[in-house]
């Protein structure tokens, strides 16, 4: 069925005069909850935010740098690759990795018609960072212990 084209109502400005765009990668399946635990983790260890070099320059930012990805919903910290395979004003991120916490920072805003989350269209500011959030930290620990097996000797 055809439908009309209704534009998002998220919009940048000042404070978030960047727009994120989230999707995956060929190495990780879907959200890579499954092939996290495969060797693909050795193409994509981690979610990066790809950002222009323009954008980069004007924040000061290289490429390895921590920084810290904020919209009107929510914030996070990654690191950041500074790549010309996004167009300046947009960042790109995939969602692969539970510690990013991605999905933070997208909005509430959906598809009329399928109520699809509007993943693609999200305004953000770009900052330094000194590193993970504290979140992030504490996640990372109990993501460690978790994957532990004690074993206990029988009586």
């Amino acid at each position: 069925m055809v439908t009309d084209y209704v534009p998002t109502d998220e919009r940048t400005g000042p404070r978030f005069p960047l727009l994120l765009t989230t999707g995956r990668i060929l190495s990780q399946y879907n959200v890579g909850a499954q092939t996290r635990r495969t060797a693909n983790t050795v193409w994509h260890n981690e979610d990066l935010l790809e950002i222009h070099p323009t954008d980069a320059e004007n924040r000061g930012l290289k490429t390895g740098d921590w920084v810290r990805l904020a919209s009107r919903t929510g914030e996070t910290t990654l690191r950041a690759e500074v790549t010309e395979r996004v167009a300046p004003g947009v960042v790109y991120t995939t969602f692969h990795h539970p510690a990013t916490q991605a999905n933070v920072v997208t909005t509430e805003f959906s598809d009329w018609a399928t109520n699809c989350p509007e993943y693609k269209v999200t305004a953000v500011q770009v900052t330094p960072s000194n590193g993970p959030t504290e979140w992030q930290e504490s996640y990372a620990s109990w993501s460690e212990k978790s994957r532990l097996i004690a074993a206990e000797p029988a009586e």
